[in-house]
């Protein structure tokens, strides 16, 4: 079983039962004690779960491994994403190079972009049809098409990105935590947010209050590393993490 599935399956018992040992978890996947053991020891690391002697407890923020498909996602929030990404697309400027990440707030931006000197990169092939018939100059990554969020990814985006100086990225999540930074629940969507962030001067990323205090499988960065847009803060405590504008 790969690593990425264990830690899924680990995490997921953790959200459901609070507590688990390591005899049950050899049991669970079929792993030596020394692999599973090796897991604990990373997601204790990464922030995911508490290691305690003989197994390992769920910290207090949740966890979550279900993604919802495009679909889904478009029809949540609908009034809280319009109104983020509305506000991110007022900070783009003339002669930016900008990344723009897959996902449905990420999409709802192009509405709202004014209509300026920008050359736009995407991993969304949704969205750069949508650039395109705006009349902006886009550039869509090469790479494999992942179809549940509409995304392109893979090893070949990757290199892509790595080629690029962007003046801001715009980003989406899964889960906003003091403990597990920002995340995400898919290794290669992971990748592409990470080298994006790596790439750009200025970071955004855009989450609603429903992304605070939950942690996917993947974090993709610390929440220092970016600027988050949101409608409202359900913690202040995320205040004294980094910059935050709240939107409603």
């Amino acid at each position: 079983m790969l690593t990425e599935n264990r830690h899924s399956i680990i995490l997921d018992t953790l959200n459901k039962q609070k507590s688990v040992s390591i005899s049950e978890l050899c049991k669970l996947l079929d792993a030596s004690e020394s692999t599973i053991r090796r897991d604990l020891i990373i997601l204790d690391g990464g922030g995911l779960l508490t290691k305690v002697r003989g197994g390992a407890i769920a910290i207090s923020e949740n966890y979550t491994s279900h993604e919802h498909n495009v679909e889904e996602k478009s029809n949540l929030f609908v009034e809280e994403k319009t109104a983020i990404a509305r506000y991110a697309a007022s900070l783009i400027e003339d002669g930016d190079f900008i990344f723009l990440d897959a996902g449905t707030t990420i999409e709802k931006m192009i509405d709202f972009i004014p209509s300026k000197s920008v050359i736009f990169v995407t991993n969304a092939f949704i969205s750069a049809k949508k650039l395109a018939q705006r009349g902006f100059k886009v550039l869509i990554t090469a790479g494999e098409i992942k179809a549940s969020t509409e995304a392109i990814v893979g090893s070949e985006a990757v290199l892509d990105l790595e080629h690029y100086n962007f003046t801001k990225c715009f980003m989406g999540v899964n889960g906003i935590s003091i403990k597990g930074g920002f995340s995400t629940p898919d290794k290669s969507e992971a990748n592409i947010k990470r080298t994006a962030i790596i790439r750009s001067r200025e970071v955004y990323v855009l989450g609603d209050h429903s992304k605070f205090g939950k942690i996917s499988a993947i974090k993709f960065a610390e929440l220092n590393k970016a600027k988050i847009i949101t409608d409202k803060v359900p913690d202040k405590k995320y205040l004294a993490e980094t910059q935050i504008k709240e939107v409603l």
